[in-house]
C-alpha cells in the first residue's frame, strides 16, 4: 500500500470525487441539457463543496497534499458556467477552510 500520507491524499481525492459535479453534470449544461441554474445541480454542487472542505481536514495531509487539493481550479470552472457565484456561502466557506489548513500545516501542525 502506500504510506499514511499518501493513503490520507488518496482518501482525500476518493471523497471529493465522489460527488464531483464537473465530470458529467457540467457537460450536460454545456451541451444545453441542463441550465446552470438547475435545482438538482445546485444540490450536488453544494453537496460537493461540503465534501470538499470535510475532505481537506483529512487527518495527515501535508502542506504538498493540501496544495494538490486547491479547489481554485474546479470552482472557477463552476464560476465560468454560471452554476456558483464567487459569494456563495459553500464557496466562501471552502475557500476559508482552504486557506485555514495550508496555513496550520505550513505551521507544522
Amino acid at each position: 500500500m502506500g504510506s499514511p500520507g499518501e493513503q490520507a491524499l488518496q482518501g482525500a481525492i476518493s471523497a471529493i470525487s465522489q460527488s464531483d459535479p464537473l465530470i458529467k453534470l457540467l457537460q450536460q449544461v454545456r451541451l444545453g441539457r441542463m441550465k446552470p441554474t438547475d435545482v438538482g445541480l445546485l444540490a450536488v454542487t453544494e453537496s460537493w463543496l461540503d465534501a470538499y472542505e470535510k475532505a481537506l481536514n483529512t487527518e495527515g495531509l501535508t502542506q504538498f497534499d493540501l496544495r494538490r487539493l486547491n479547489p481554485t481550479p474546479r470552482l472557477m470552472v463552476l464560476f465560468e458556467v454560471g452554476v456558483l457565484s464567487e459569494d456563495h456561502p459553500g464557496v466562501t466557506s471552502l475557500k476559508g477552510s482552504y486557506k485555514r489548513v495550508l496555513a496550520r500545516a505550513a505551521d507544522g501542525g
